[in-house]
């Protein structure tokens, strides 16, 4: 009897395995979708400024890094700052556009319709816009960009540039990338059991992303904006600091903004609702 009560103990408190993470990802797609409009939008914005957060946090950690510690190590601080944004998602119930292309095996095995599953993303993906939009121009108007003398500006000005300059098929197969990691994070947090399980099921894979310089679109919704309101208004100093000239800014546009979000986001509905939950819902789910 005690050796029951100890495996019984122990399936309680262990991970879930892999089939049943696959159950549990068709089962949370199938409720999302059915979510009132305005829940789900609200939800959406609050993902969109956690996001946000998170972007906040990495060019801080950032600025100032350049030739004082190496390229990957101060990336990698970047990176583990950074997962704030999802851990904040995953743990306070917030709806990610690209962690919700998961959708798609509930759409494979029949619980939703193409239809619902369309509406749900573009509510969600309005609402991460206006999340991270609204908190780039927080964060603008609190004058904490130009801490450390300008060095967190100028990193999110460099970014920026960076970002919207892409060319298409480069910023397509980094979103591409990037949204197998963070599908990753999220498809291992439905299977963890506690709180401290779900922080390190996303912090290794949402770092990795971070470091390689893959492309994810709402962060982009953040960077961006954050550096045009800093093109506009700052001061002459901070785009000395930066090296960028004239010339390098004259790409960041609102319309450079938008038309660079369209590869990106392609790319990250390619890499989470096909390489992870349509890859996933082949290997476990197909047979029934």
């Amino acid at each position: 009897m005690a050796g029951e009560g100890d495996d019984a103990s122990r399936q309680g408190i262990d991970a879930l395995l892999p089939l049943e993470i696959a159950r549990k990802a068709e089962r949370v797609g199938a409720q999302k979708v059915r979510v009132d409009a305005i829940t789900l939008l609200v939800l959406a914005v609050l993902a969109g400024a956690f996001i946000a957060f998170g972007a906040m946090f990495a060019t801080t950690v950032l600025a100032g890094t350049n030739g004082a510690i190496p390229f990957g190590v101060a990336r990698l601080l970047a990176g583990l700052v950074f997962c704030l944004g999802l851990v904040l998602v995953v743990l306070g119930g917030a709806e990610l556009f690209i962690g919700n292309t998961l959708m798609v095996m509930a759409w494979a095995a029949g619980r939703v319709k193409l239809s619902e599953m369309l509406r749900a993303w573009g509510i969600i993906y309005v609402g991460n816009f206006i999340g991270a939009l609204a908190t780039a121009l927080l964060v603008y108007l609190s004058g904490q960009p130009m801490g450390g003398q300008g060095a967190v500006a100028s990193v999110a000005l460099r970014l920026a540039v960076d970002k919207a300059t892409l060319p298409f098929f480069e910023a397509f197969f980094l979103g591409i990338l990037c949204n197998v990691l963070v599908c990753l994070a999220v498809w291992l947090s439905y299977g963890a059991r506690s709180t401290s399980d779900k922080v390190l099921a996303v912090l290794f894979p949402v770092s990795a992303f971070v470091v390689a310089g893959f492309e994810h679109s709402l962060a982009n919704m953040y960077i961006i904006p954050l550096g045009l309101l800093l093109k506009a208004w700052a001061p002459a100093a901070l785009l000395a600091e930066t090296g960028l000239t004239a010339a390098d800014l004259v790409g960041l546009t609102w319309g450079a903004f938008v038309v660079s979000l369209v590869p990106v986001t392609l790319g990250n509905i390619v890499g989470g609702g096909v390489l992870v939950g349509g890859v996933y819902w082949f290997v476990y789910l197909r047979r029934r």
